[in-house]
């Protein structure tokens, strides 16, 4: 069985076709850019999780009508009215309540304390700390004791605050090749930071387990001052 490559491409596309497509598209676009205008936001980064449930909401009403014949354009406003109508109500009552706040838009997060990882050890939640290392490298943070606390904003930004240089002691290196010079087993006395928490201490060869949170992955400790 052949394939019909221009009912794939192509079906009943025509000139016409083409433009009304063109004319929905450039209405819906400038419709999605008015109300993001209207929310007041400059940029992604500034979305928390319940913004970005109705940036998805306005493109899931915006995007049929852009390619579809038979989907009228009045609905879909009908639907962006609806959902702008949503967002204002629930910012209003956020205002008024701050526990209405944080269950709509969660609550900030320590991922940092004393130098050391706290978000994450207990399995409480679930952390990406590839990702943390590639935010804190570009705050050029080399190793996890230069930063005294760490906190994750409800709009996904990391808000970093830095030990002053004569507090910074050893942490765990956050360098891709000195990270990756991971050992389960001690061969070599000096001080390690463990891979997980970023607990730091003096140790001995053998099998060493973190005390902080159990596990048995080391890589040796670095303490260099933060270049600004």
């Amino acid at each position: 069985m052949s394939l019909n490559w221009s009912e794939i491409f192509i079906g009943d596309l025509d000139g016409n076709y083409v433009l009304e497509i063109s004319l929905r598209t450039i209405l819906m676009f400038v419709m999605v850019l008015v109300i993001l205008r209207l929310s007041g936001k400059k940029g992604v980064r500034q979305l928390s999780l319940f913004e970005v449930a109705i940036i998805i909401a306005l493109g899931s009403a915006a995007g049929d009508p852009m390619f579809h014949r038979d989907m009228p354009i009045i609905p879909s406003l009908l639907v962006f009215a609806i959902i702008i109508i949503i967002y204002r109500t629930i910012t209003y009552f956020a205002s008024k309540s701050e526990k209405f706040e944080d269950v709509i838009e969660g609550e900030p997060l320590y991922v940092i304390e004393d130098g050391q990882f706290v978000l994450g050890v207990k399995n409480d939640h679930t952390f990406a700390k590839d990702e943390f290392f590639a935010e804190m490298r570009q705050e050029s943070i080399e190793h996890v004791g230069q930063v005294k606390t760490a906190i994750l904003e409800t709009t996904g930004n990391i808000s970093f605050y830095f030990y002053r240089d004569e507090e910074v002691h050893f942490g765990l290196p956050v360098l891709p090749k000195i990270y990756n010079k991971k050992v389960t087993t001690i061969e070599k006395e000096d001080i390690y930071a463990c891979t997980y928490c970023g607990y730091s201490a003096y140790l001995e060869r053998s099998v060493k387990v973190c005390e902080r949170c159990e596990r048995k992955e080391w890589v040796k400790a670095i303490k260099t001052l933060r270049l600004t």
